[in-house]
């Protein structure tokens, strides 16, 4: 759902791109303000368990693909204002350092799928509180239909901007959108269970060396050797766009060091794609431990 350069026109940009500086501020305001936080370690694993798990494309109907969003797992795992956070992180390392959703655009694609996506996962969290540590069927549902939600939600909203910038009327976009997201949801919703509760088993919670582990060791293979494997089906996005003829090249704000996750001087492509995932796990993981350090300073830690 990563929106490219120049898909949107006029002051959409420079409005969700205000917008969403001031979510971001107001998540970092509360990071810093929790009494609970996650260790930077851990808030680094999430983030670069994320960036790679957003790699994997898989197919869906109608040679459509789409991948996991993310932004309730994030929050389930790390606390709302953190998981806002690792999202954010993930989305611009996606578009300045591999033109995966533009530069322009940035503000946009946080919006709908940080601070949108993560406002369910603010719910979830609101609702299940304390409960966190006996999670049981109802609670695992409404995990599953929060995280479906995010992504309805996000394409939601995407489809407001696409409406209000003109590229295509609202009547097209609302039911394109929510209709192949839809069925990306179900993959959404599918992953983040599985993979919260692989982060609820007892060892897990009680172990700083598996709760961190864990995602970066499954984040690195799957950037360097479950990457190139990935569905070459367009995305939702792309596939509305296809359909309703608005999707069109155009030259980039400025040049990625590894555009479309590959590897310039690599000409073997899936070792290209491998090698970039990899280098997006490793980066994504550094740069969210300093972040990490950043927020969660003097502060309990929980894992």
């Amino acid at each position: 759902m990563h929106i490219p350069e120049h898909m949107l026109n006029g002051q959409i940009c420079p409005v969700t791109a205000m917008v969403t500086v001031g979510g971001i501020a107001t998540a970092a305001f509360f990071a810093v303000k929790a009494k609970e936080k996650p260790s930077a370690l851990k808030f680094g694993a999430v983030a670069a368990f994320i960036f790679a798990a957003q790699m994997m494309n898989f197919p869906v109907q109608n040679g459509t693909s789409g991948h996991l969003l993310g932004a309730v797992l994030a929050c389930a795992l790390l606390g709302t204002p953190f998981g806002v956070i690792a999202m954010s992180l993930v989305i611009a390392i996606q578009s300045l350092v591999f033109s995966d959703g533009g530069l322009t655009v940035m503000g946009a694609n946080i919006l709908n799928m940080a601070l949108v996506g993560g406002s369910m996962g603010a719910i979830f969290n609101k609702i299940i509180g304390d409960k966190k540590e006996k999670m049981n069927l109802k609670n695992y549902s409404l995990l599953g239909v929060l995280a479906w939600g995010s992504v309805i939600f996000a394409s939601l909203f995407c489809s407001l901007e696409l409406a209000i910038s003109g590229t295509v009327a609202l009547s097209k976009a609302v039911p394109a959108m929510l209709g192949v997201h839809a069925l990306i949801g179900i993959g959404e919703a599918m992953t983040t269970l599985v993979v919260y509760y692989l982060f609820s088993l007892e060892k897990v919670k009680t172990s700083e060396k598996l709760s961190i582990g864990i995602p970066i060791i499954t984040a690195g293979l799957i950037g360097l050797t479950l990457s190139p494997y990935a569905s070459g089906f367009p995305d939702g996005l792309e596939w509305v766009a296809e359909k309703y003829q608005f999707l069109h090249e155009s030259a980039p704000a400025f040049v990625s060091p590894l555009p479309d996750y590959t590897v310039p001087m690599v000409t073997n492509q899936g070792l290209s794609t491998g090698i970039a995932g990899l280098v997006g796990v490793i980066l994504t993981f550094t740069v969210g431990i300093i972040l990490g350090k950043m927020l969660s300073a003097k502060s309990r830690r929980v894992y």
